[in-house]
């Protein structure tokens, strides 16, 4: 779990040392070295578990997908906000509160009533 990206969607393999990492600060909070920098990076879609390779100087807008299941890897990052809710039962599981128990009346009866018209008329 990378501390560093916002919902990170694959895993970097570094050309260095050859192990896999979130994002190039994990590396060196982790490596005793200095990131090895190279355009052509592996990756690892944390959705499918499939490896695949993406040339950097050739990065297009169709490649921020996995090639294999066209996961999104490239998100935007997203400041938390502040929001307000309502404190008490989730309306979900106990409807008690939403719940319309009143029973509606009948109208009154005429002869000109749809039900009973069949048993009304000759």
């Amino acid at each position: 779990m990378c501390k560093h990206i916002l919902n990170a969607q694959v895993a970097i393999r570094s050309p260095c040392c050859r192990k896999w990492f979130d994002c190039a600060e994990c590396h060196g909070e982790q490596a005793d070295h200095p990131l090895t920098q190279t355009f052509d990076m592996t990756f690892i879609c944390k959705k499918c578990r499939k490896a695949f390779r993406k040339d950097a100087r050739e990065f297009e807008d169709a490649d921020e997908y996995c090639p294999h299941c066209d996961n999104h890897f490239v998100l935007d990052a997203k400041t938390p906000k502040a929001a307000l809710h309502v404190e008490g039962e989730d309306a979900r599981v106990d409807s008690r509160m939403i719940k319309d128990d009143r029973v509606q009346q009948e109208a009154l009866r005429t002869i000109f009533d749809v039900k009973d018209a069949p048993n009304k008329l000759g």
